[in-house]
């Protein structure tokens, strides 16, 4: 009866000892300008651990890991923490997402953890610290050009950010680009920041052009241009120096908008508004030009329809040509030689039209007009092309054409473009062979049969391979590590996820080739193993370096060219245990 209660109470520890996976933050609400702490906890040794997107926050820090194990009274207790640091981009409730892990062949992942971000707090400050702050000599500008103009008249954006000579700036993110609601936007590159002295609320600063964009308002009324609002790391110098007396300084980061810009924006005048206006502001010339006059039966014509000059370009309809009935015209090819720089829209839009006479003679194109609002003068513009005359120098005549079709009804009269259309279809019939008793019949019959013993000896490999736990487990390494190191190579434009899927590539070929677990992974025991293993030392000691160097250089700064290295080093690295591990 003992023996019994003792299995039971055996059993009933097992059930108790069940895994724990869950995320701890420092608070659940904070401010815009607050850190937040997320560890993320297991009280097993899971493999592959997967971060969460943080959607809405910035990592400034992490992951950290941290292991604990430990015996009391003949128990084990055992404990992992990875840790980081969030900076949360908006205000509002943020969801952080799942985060898994794996043990065991099972999935196990934490609960969401919802954060509630207010506006920024005030932060006790230490009296005895007397450096200088980032408030005010730190600030985001965005000029307007125009607040209060016509529509489809451009206006300019430009934002500047202004710095004083007490401060220096690292780097710069957006935290939201602005969307220009009712407004054309076209931005404009600017390949080199370059730092400019200017004044400012009296004062002289350093100022340099982050953003230019060129807005074409597409309503009346007032108009809302949204605040562009960055992050951006600086170094502010402290009351502290150094052995050598000089200044330290010291890292923050501040967050700036440029606020909200109202514009007025002016409607068109309805005085004087042509009747084909459509749309266009500026100031233009307009034409007509056929490629030729004269033509042959069966020959084509180009007739390009063009609007030059500067204005708004792309945001209006081309005039449409009307051709006698003698004529086909097919759809116009619309072609663009549009620039956009800071002054707005210039060049030459067009539309060209394919025409194809029927008949011989004579026939006109009426002359075209096109009408825009001319910003200079303030009034509406007509300009008028010329009247074109096409001439067919031969081919049928549209008499002969109408006799043609009135002596044979439902025939359509050949020309050098079209051949007679058939009227009748002739349908023979195909001949088929009964399937049944066919050769395909009798080896549709016995593929069957065939296939018997291949399931069969599929399935005793199939159930050879389950059984095999330990060979499963170095296969699925295996396989992990490939697939990450295939992820780096995907990712090897964006430092951050590129580091760490090279770092579990590494991990997971180590628990294939030495059949570890990941609390065993440490630098001595690796490189213990691997020696036993006839390892090269200098493969071995190539091999930690770049495993230690996966989470420094995370966060370290580098080139495109040094993480095109590492990853060449970590292939030929694994590619040289492989061979000397076989």
């Amino acid at each position: 009866m003992k023996r019994y209660l003792v299995v039971i109470l055996l059993s009933f520890q097992g059930l108790w000892a069940q895994v724990q996976f869950e995320a701890k933050v420092s608070k659940n609400t904070l401010g815009l300008n607050e850190r937040l702490r997320i560890d993320f906890v297991m009280n097993i040794d899971g493999d592959n651990f997967n971060e969460p997107s943080f959607e809405g926050f910035r990592v400034i820090a992490g992951p950290s890991q941290q292991v604990s194990q430990s015996w009391v009274n003949g128990r084990s207790s055992f404990e992992k923490i990875y840790s980081y640091y969030l900076m949360p981009n908006q205000k509002g409730t943020l969801t952080i997402k799942q985060a898994t892990i794996e043990y065991n062949g099972q999935v196990y992942k934490t609960n969401p953890v919802r954060i509630n971000v207010t506006n920024a707090v005030e932060q006790p400050k230490d009296p005895n610290d007397t450096s200088v702050s980032a408030d005010n000599n730190l600030y985001l500008v965005a000029d307007v050009s125009k607040t209060n103009p016509y529509i489809n008249e451009p206006i300019t954006v430009v934002y500047k950010l202004y710095f004083s000579y007490n401060i220096g700036i690292k780097n710069w993110r957006e935290l939201g680009k602005p969307t220009y609601n009712d407004f054309w936007s076209q931005n404009i590159d600017i390949k080199e920041l370059v730092p400019e002295e200017g004044m400012f609320k009296g004062e002289k600063f350093r100022y340099v052009v982050l953003k230019k964009t060129v807005l074409y308002p597409q309503k009346s009324g007032k108009l809302a241009i949204e605040p562009l609002s960055l992050d951006i790391d600086v170094e502010l110098p402290t009351n502290r120096r150094n052995i050598f007396g000089q200044m330290l300084l010291k890292e923050d980061s501040k967050r700036v908008s440029a606020g909200a810009r109202n514009i007025s924006v002016k409607a068109l005048p309805e005085a004087g508004k042509p009747e084909d206006f459509s749309g266009a502001v500026g100031s233009f010339d307009f034409k007509v030009i056929p490629s030729k006059t004269e033509l042959k039966n069966g020959e084509s014509l180009d007739l390009v329809v063009s609007v030059a000059g500067k204005g708004n370009l792309k945001l209006f309809n081309l005039p449409k040509p009307v051709v006698p009935n003698a004529l086909e015209m097919y759809d116009a090819v619309h072609n663009e030689q549009v620039n956009t720089p800071l002054s707005g829209m210039t060049g030459k839009i067009s539309d060209s039209y394919t025409i194809i006479p029927q008949y011989k003679g004579e026939y006109p194109i009426k002359p075209m007009q096109f009408s825009y609002f001319d910003l200079n003068s303030g009034k509406y513009k007509t300009i008028t092309s010329q009247e074109i005359i096409v001439k067919v120098l031969d081919g049928p005549t549209p008499t002969d054409a109408t006799a043609s079709a009135g002596v044979q009804k439902n025939q359509v009269v050949p020309t050098e473009q079209f051949k007679y259309v058939k009227l009748k279809t002739k349908l023979e019939a195909i001949n088929h062979k009964d399937f049944f008793g066919s050769s395909l019949f009798y080896c549709l019959l016995l593929i069957p049969f065939g296939l018997l013993p291949v399931i069969v000896l599929a399935k005793k490999k199939k159930e050879a391979i389950d059984s095999d736990v330990v060979g499963n487990r170095i296969r699925r390494n295996n396989r992990l590590a490939k697939k990450y190191l295939s992820e780096a190579k995907k990712q090897i434009n964006n430092k951050e996820p590129f580091y760490v899927a090279l770092e579990k590539a590494m991990h997971n070929f180590l628990k294939a080739k030495l059949h570890i677990e990941t609390s065993e992974m440490s630098k001595d025991n690796i490189k213990e193993i691997l020696l036993s293993k006839n390892a090269n030392p200098v493969s071995i000691n190539e091999f930690i370096a770049l495993t230690e160097n996966c989470e420094i250089a995370r966060y370290a700064p580098s080139s495109s060219a040094s993480i095109q290295k590492d990853y060449e080093k970590a292939v030929l690295i694994i590619s040289d245990l492989e061979k000397q591990l076989f």
